[in-house]
């Protein structure tokens, strides 16, 4: 019996030792993969993002340029070299145009009357360029992301909403995102602009469907 419980002590003891080095086995192999696998995926987009919006800053946060040419309601481009392209393309922060598409037939209800404003507003004025750390720089595209100060001190963002001409954008947060919402909410309704004859087919697809999920009121 003796010699049975000291095998079985003995065998124990044996297992107790192989599960600890297995443990620590896989403790050491999980360090490595959160090092040089893991980490990478998590961290480097934070990173180079916050890398992107520094360097984005540093160049046009407060600096003034000329606007060279007017894409949409939304889309302007100025006169900075950017990346490979002589001119910076310009999305503006927290507002959608209507899309003039690539012919008439794409184009969306109100895309001309936004872009037409745009155009008397700041084409070939210089305006001065304000970034949205919240926002972040650059979109997918590489657009900068920015909120444009008219020679008057007006924004840009604001007019375009203030007058019906674009949609709040609800997709992407920002630092002024509630205002947007109150002053699009303004503009609906008093009419303004697009506001006046709107139909829910004519509407960008993303607000379609957050108005379709959103739960019926009583």
């Amino acid at each position: 019996m003796a010699r049975r419980r000291k095998s079985r002590r003995a065998l124990s003891r044996r297992k107790r030792a192989v599960l600890v080095v297995l443990g620590l086995i896989g403790a050491a192999l999980l360090a490595w993969l959160d090092r040089d696998v893991v980490a990478p995926q998590w961290s480097a987009p934070s990173t180079a993002r916050g890398q992107t919006f520094a360097t984005d800053s540093a160049r046009y946060h407060g600096q003034a340029f000329p606007v060279v040419r007017i894409v949409d309601g939304d889309t302007l481009h100025l006169a900075a070299a950017d990346l490979a392209d002589e001119t910076t393309k310009v999305r503006l922060v927290g507002i959608d145009a209507p899309e003039m598409g690539t012919n008439r037939s794409q184009r969306m209800y109100f895309a001309e009357e936004a872009t037409a404003l745009a155009q008397r507003l700041a084409y070939r004025k210089t305006v001065r360029v304000y970034l949205d750390e919240r926002a972040g720089s650059r979109d997918r595209y590489q657009r900068l992301l920015a909120y444009i100060a008219l020679p008057d001190g007006r924004f840009l963002n604001e007019e375009l909403l203030s007058q019906g001409c674009v949609y709040a954008d609800r997709r992407f947060r920002h630092g002024y995102y509630q205002k947007y919402l109150q002053l699009e909410a303004a503009a609906r309704a008093a009419g303004q602009g697009l506001w006046k004859n709107v139909t829910p087919e004519q509407m960008p697809p993303w607000l379609q469907k957050m108005q379709s999920d959103a739960p019926a009121r009583r």
